[in-house]
């Protein structure tokens, strides 16, 4: 067996993608690799084919390297509620909360169902490419730790850092990552990646030769700025990276609200890599009024969020939007606070509140997540997606639409994913264009979304290959 842990100098370092790009190099050679992340804390997952819910960085990986996504490859998976609470999935199902408190001394068990996870793939593969979750220099954080140098260090493996040079700092942060450690955890230290480089490399390398004199560790390569490599992130800090690249005729301006504790983001993906859509985020109430369509994705804290809302004269914004007959479209969360009336006894514990009143529903919360795989149909066009909440929504009148309401121009689907359907999304947005008196059509002969995505993982993996000494890395991952 063989295994490297790539780890990264900050969240957003590009360490998700790096590891998607590992796997899908060394899976063209033939070598059977997997993914691993020991724990993740994101409000971006996936449903698997089994009905277990990871990371959508994990579920991308998986792909990569042509393996079946399961809950192996992300055991352990933190979902957020608050800045001081979040929710457990482990091995895929819920498993309770972790609070603020408990977060270095309370977590014996997930460090053993992860390590146990790893040793149960391992055993299936011949190369494991683990990733580790923010920075392993966090030494306030180093007890307890199992998915940065506690795992490194209980499987023998050798540690990648990557560094993010758009960043700026990036030489300071290598070198005090590889000081501030203990010995023992210094040891596991290989060396590093440059990430997100732009520019003349013969600047930079004086400074690569001086890092690697003073710490002994090897620069296995500087990866360049791939401004079209950017699905399926799991990391708040990369939300509404999306190239907004210049339109044609008819474009259409989608506003996406920035939620403090958004949920599957990722959901706006699909429609920010159709051609002629500008999507952004926002939080201003100027960008409701001026959109084409606004866009309510998922969120974690449902009345936390619409409290949120409220407050910054959101919701007044698109009261008066939809009482114009302006579109609006509610994911998940986002139709949750569309309904009449949310009852919450589980999420915040609130119990029973108004919503914004702009969809015919109800919200009851239940403890029993739901987690599932739906399929259905809308005006012909098949639609598959994925469900992940704890919110059930009664319909009481409107138009049935993906297993949630339509009234008026304002939407609302518990779905996610629905939008990665090729045909569905450009029949709908076709739609939308002829109610907001846009030119905007269909590109003929535009990639798919599942196209668009094969083909930035063949990028990222051949952008390795040129820039990488990846027989230096699998070498090393043998031990």
């Amino acid at each position: 067996m063989a295994g490297l842990l790539v780890a990264g100098t900050s969240s957003d370092a590009g360490k998700s993608l790096i590891v998607a790009g590992l796997c899908r190099a060394w899976a063209r050679q033939g070598v059977r690799v997997a993914p691993f992340k020991a724990q993740n804390m994101s409000n971006n997952s996936m449903v698997c084919p089994d009905g277990a819910e990871i990371g959508r960085a994990q579920y991308l990986q998986a792909l990569a390297a042509g393996v079946e996504p399961s809950a192996l490859l992300n055991p352990v998976l933190l979902k957020p509620a608050t800045d001081r609470r979040a929710f457990v999935v482990l091995r895929g199902q819920p498993g309770g909360r972790l609070e603020a408190g408990e977060y270095t001394g309370g977590r014996v068990h997930l460090a053993a169902a992860a390590f146990e996870a790893f040793e149960e793939l391992e055993a299936g593969y011949d190369l494991v490419v683990a990733e580790g979750a923010g920075s392993p220099a966090e030494i306030n954080l180093r007890t307890g730790d199992y998915v940065n140098f506690g795992l490194a260090r209980r499987f023998g493996l050798p540690v990648l850092l990557v560094g993010d040079i758009d960043r700026g700092g990036v030489l300071a942060s290598i070198f005090g990552h590889w000081a501030i450690v203990d010995d023992a955890d210094r040891a596991t230290l290989a060396g590093y990646l440059i990430n997100k480089f732009r520019g003349d490399q013969g600047v930079l390398d004086p400074g690569l030769a001086e890092l690697t004199a003073r710490t002994g560790l090897r620069c296995f390569g500087v990866m360049p700025w791939l401004d079209q490599v950017w699905l399926d992130s799991e990391d708040a800090l990369a939300f509404a990276k999306w190239p907004r690249l210049p339109g044609r005729a008819g474009t259409l301006r989608v506003a996406a609200v920035r939620f403090p504790r958004i949920s599957n983001a990722t959901d706006l993906d699909a429609l920010a890599a159709e051609p002629g859509l500008d999507v952004f985020a926002t939080a201003a109430p100027t960008d409701i009024d001026n959109a084409d369509l606004v866009v309510l994705p998922g969120s974690r804290s449902t009345l936390a969020d619409l409290d949120w809302l409220r407050r910054l004269g959101l919701a007044d914004a698109l009261a008066a939007r939809a009482a114009a007959g302006r579109p609006i479209l509610g994911i998940c969360g986002g139709y949750q606070m569309l309904a009449e009336i949310i009852d919450d006894p589980v999420e915040s514990v609130r119990g029973t509140e108004a919503g914004l009143g702009l969809l015919p529903a109800r919200v009851r919360f239940s403890a029993e997540k739901v987690l599932g795989r739906p399929s259905g149909s809308w005006h012909g066009q098949p639609v598959v997606g994925y469900e992940i909440h704890h919110g059930v929504v009664e319909a009481t009148g409107g138009e049935p639409f993906l297993d949630g309401v339509r009234a008026g121009n304002t939407w609302g689907t518990i779905w996610h994913g629905a939008f990665e359907n090729d045909a569905f999304r450009r029949a709908w947005l076709t739609e939308l264009a002829e109610v907001v008196g846009s030119a905007w059509r269909p590109a003929e002969g535009a990639p798919g979304f599942a196209e668009r995505r094969t083909q930035m993982l063949d990028d990222l993996a051949d952008a390795l290959t040129e820039h990488v000494d990846l027989p230096a890395l699998r070498e090393l991952a043998a031990g």
